[in-house]
């Protein structure tokens, strides 16, 4: 029975797009002398939600050009919008705006297409402690969370002071390869005082009759929080994961005005771990074999706002505050 159902499901689902989303599509534009596109344009603001609607509307295009527009480089993107006024019999000239807004939306498309690729180069690229730059941002690492605490040795158990599981930190980064890093890096870098926080509060004793020095002499698992370090490498998974997914779109559509890049993803980590770090006290964990269970549910929280097309994750990283105009 249910499979029966399924079918016929898909069956009404093929129908609507292969014939009564056309016809409706051929009516709106009779009736408005407008095509789809001009449509979705004139009637969205800049964002997520007008740039859903102008992929989605690509996407399941006929037409070759309209489809090929998806995968395009950025640098063609200006004469790709000429070439679609053209086929849509559209001047450009009494139709300014247009132009103005498919430019802005088609850039945000295939900037994301680039950004998953740059993203995931960096996830694919092992640590590797034979080369220089590697060390040095590891090192950088250390100076940016330990600022007043020299490091005795490169292999040092002191690497968990800073939330590592061992006295060797390339071996936690095998999951993100350096993706794990340069979070964490900028995270430190570019919000150091919400970074050295977190860190010291995931330092803490669970329970209060705990005192430190007692604390001190057990398990750095005992903490309130958990493995600093370690929770940046999953959260940058879970990002990672995000962004793949192409459940990202929606927050980086709002918060970059043209092509998000690495420092918008790189933003969007710091939001996370921040509010995740929120989340962790609020669910209260027992230990820290509950991880797995809070990460799912506070990933499953995130999907959920993610799928409000107006919604921006990092509210002041906006894209009505980057005073953009008429786009």
């Amino acid at each position: 029975m249910k499979h029966f159902l399924r079918v016929v499901t898909q069956f009404f689902v093929f129908l609507y797009c292969k014939c009564l989303w056309r016809g409706l599509k051929f009516v709106a534009r009779k009736f408005t002398g407008n095509c789809e596109l001009q449509r979705i344009c004139y009637n969205n603001k800049h964002g997520a939600r007008r740039t859903l609607k102008i992929e989605s509307s690509l996407r399941f295009s006929k037409n070759e050009l309209l489809q090929s527009a998806l995968s395009i480089h950025p640098d063609k993107v200006e004469k790709t919008i000429e070439d679609i006024m053209a086929l849509k019999k559209i001047n450009p000239d009494t139709n300014p705006q247009l132009g103005i807004s498919l430019q802005a939306s088609l850039l945000q498309i295939v900037g994301y297409r680039s950004l998953v690729a740059e993203v995931e180069k960096l996830r694919k690229e092992p640590y590797d402690c034979e080369n220089p730059e590697h060390e040095d941002m590891l090192m950088k690492l250390w100076k940016e969370l330990r600022p007043d605490t020299p490091l005795t040795g490169r292999i040092s158990k002191q690497w968990c002071e800073i939330g590592f599981q061992g006295s060797d930190p390339k071996t936690d980064f095998r999951g993100m390869g350096l993706l794990g890093l340069h979070n964490l890096l900028y995270f430190a870098e570019h919000d150091k005082a919400t970074a050295l926080q977190m860190l010291h509060d995931s330092l803490q004793p669970k329970h209060n009759e705990i005192n430190k020095p007692e604390w001190e002499q057990k398990n750095l698992d005992k903490a309130i929080g958990y493995s600093f370090a370690i929770v940046g490498i999953n959260i940058t998974d879970l990002a990672y994961s995000l962004l793949v997914t192409g459940a990202l779109k929606t927050h980086l559509y709002n918060v970059a005005p043209e092509m998000p890049s690495l420092l918008h993803f790189q933003q969007t980590f710091c939001y996370l771990m921040q509010e995740f770090h929120r989340f962790w006290i609020e669910e209260d964990p027992s230990d820290i074999m509950e991880f797995n269970r809070v990460r799912s549910k506070f990933h499953r929280r995130i999907l959920r706002q993610l799928k409000n097309p107006d919604m921006a994750l990092c509210p002041h990283f906006s894209a009505s505050h980057l005073h953009l105009v008429n786009l």
